[in-house]
């Protein structure tokens, strides 16, 4: 038998979040042992947790450090978190003590003192993470529900904005990114939501696919506004990404959109059960390359352009996590909640991504987010 062993804090670990079902803001010991769920915290959160979690057995930490001391020849301040982890490795006759990559260094030099057997577990580290369940899809659903307030809210800023001297101006002062984040922002939050790096970038800046944007916003430009805040009551993520303009748009910047908006269907149309990920993936780089789009490096600039990510990630109590569409990407489940979000990112004419988020059924998906794909506004 192996046990999985986690220590960390909810805030720090989604997996320590997702077995335990509650906030635990400080480091506490979590084991895995067959279909056993174990908590060891302090006497500050026992209570608590032993009430509303979702573990099958709890321990207050001094108690369990006197019980030890008292069945073996240590003193109790001799026994510390490893010590407890040796106990129940060695009550249940364990082959092998899993932990995750991020598993804190000082602590693993120090189970290692004790001669454990340790491998070090690949993410998804708690794999049934990745199958949502009914009230998981629609905590998901409800953030993404949440991000729709701040699209409308982006969009009415860009409707009202006026246009002078190459520039945006709403109630008299210049449009820029950090304002429109700003509005964005606060319409998730009272949604309940917090959505942190917000991502509102304009002409060349959006062709770095992360950078969240900064300065004024420009008219007849692309700007890429991807939202992806975390419930406040859930803990659950949403993502969702709509690319807008604000003025009028040639001819180039016509084609990248709607190129953007056909990728996507195709990749849509590709995804239910067993279907390989990675064919999804090659369905978007199939249709930008249908339609001309190639994906190369600019040697001048040291830079990329085209199709330069993934198609889309599993989403949940973390906004990247299993499963990924890529070209590795393996085969697609029921159950799964993926971002499906191609991108095209050309300096000098501008970037398109559009992102929604999807549950994978038997014969195809259900779609988990909602909002518009209009993306010109006069």
């Amino acid at each position: 038998m192996k046990i999985k062993c986690l220590y960390a804090s909810t805030e720090k670990s989604s997996d320590a979040l997702y077995l335990s079902g509650i906030s635990i803001p400080d480091d506490f010991l979590v084991l895995v042992i067959g279909r056993r769920r174990i908590a060891v915290v302090s006497q500050l959160e026992y209570s608590r947790v032993k009430r509303h979690s979702r573990f099958s057995e709890v321990y207050e930490m001094s108690a369990l450090k006197s019980k030890l001391a008292s069945s073996s020849q240590l003193q109790k301040r001799a026994i510390g978190i490893p010590e407890i982890i040796a106990s129940f490795f060695r009550s249940t006759k364990a082959t092998s003590l899993l932990i995750p990559y991020s598993f804190p260094s000082g602590l693993l030099f120090e189970v290692q003192s004790l001669k454990l057997p340790i491998e070090i577990q690949k993410e998804p580290f708690i794999a049934e993470r990745a199958l949502k369940t009914e009230d998981e899809v629609n905590y998901i659903k409800a953030s993404n529900n949440a991000i729709s307030y701040g699209f409308r809210a982006a969009k009415s800023a860009l409707a009202s904005a006026k246009i002078k001297n190459k520039r945006m101006y709403l109630d008299g002062s210049v449009l820029t990114s950090e304002y429109l984040r700003n509005l964005i922002d606060k319409a998730v939050f009272e949604r309940g939501a917090v959505a942190q790096s917000t991502i509102v970038a304009c002409g060349n800046q959006a062709c770095d696919p992360h950078q969240i944007g900064y300065g004024p916003l420009k008219p007849n430009e692309l700007i890429i506004v991807d939202i992806f805040p975390r419930s406040r009551k859930s803990h659950y993520f949403g993502d969702m990404t709509r690319t807008f303009l604000k003025g009028s748009a040639n001819d180039a910047q016509k084609a990248i959109v709607q190129s953007v908006q056909k990728a996507q269907k195709n990749a849509l149309s590709k995804i239910k059960d067993r279907v390989k990920a990675s064919r999804v993936h090659s369905a978007v780089i199939a249709s930008f390359e249908g339609d001309g789009f190639y994906t190369g490096r600019d040697e001048s600039t040291d830079s990329y352009y085209g199709f330069i990510h993934s198609t889309g990630h599993g989403v949940g109590l973390d906004i990247h996590e299993a499963p990924s569409l890529s070209k590795s990407g393996n085969s697609l489940k029921k159950g799964h909640v993926i971002t499906v979000e191609p991108g095209l990112y050309y300096p000098n004419i501008g970037a398109c991504r559009i992102e929604d988020v999807v549950l994978v059924t038997d014969t195809g998906f259900e779609k988990l987010s909602s909002f518009p794909y209009q993306w010109q506004i006069q």
